[in-house]
């Protein structure tokens, strides 16, 4: 049976949150560059385009997708005023183990900081089996995860100013 392949960033825009007096941090790791700034452009231009304001988006780098929750959590302390924090990366497999510590090093933190935090941590991370997987999720056949992750990150803003 063939899959059809469609994008996954399709999204009904009257249900996102208006962003216009959201702060957001987005942390990029630099390690596999053509995919994590395509990530970065469609998650800015999607908060862009909901209402966010270009000086509350604050973007820091990291050298690699493990340094990501490093990078989150500083941006967290230094940043008070953050509303959410967007961390976007790309681990492709290789033939070490070292993708599945990686992956599940960066999933643990990134849960360990929306469990101790007081803002939503949003996970942005790739991982896939080869390039042409993370081609397909920057921008390619499959969309773009950094819209998503931008999505996610207005709404979840949302629903956390909501239930205070």
């Amino acid at each position: 049976m063939a899959t059809a392949y469609h994008n996954l960033s399709g999204y009904d825009p009257e249900t996102v949150p208006d962003g216009s007096e959201m702060n957001i941090g987005i942390v990029v790791s630099e390690w596999n560059g053509e995919i994590t700034n395509a990530l970065l452009d469609g998650a800015y231009k999607t908060l862009l385009k909901h209402g966010v304001k270009e000086e509350n988006i604050m973007v820091e780098f990291v050298p690699g997708s493990f340094e990501l929750v490093f990078g989150a959590k500083q941006l967290a302390d230094t940043y008070e005023d953050l509303d959410a924090i967007i961390v976007l990366g790309c681990v492709v497999r290789g033939d070490t183990p070292h993708f599945d510590y990686v992956c599940g090093g960066v999933t643990q933190g990134i849960t360990q900081l929306n469990v101790d935090g007081f803002i939503p941590f949003i996970f942005g991370l790739l991982t896939t089996d080869n390039m042409q997987q993370s081609l397909d999720r920057a921008g390619g056949k499959h969309g773009n995860k950094g819209d998503e992750a931008a999505i996610t990150a207005l709404k979840m803003i949302d629903f956390s100013l909501r239930n205070k």
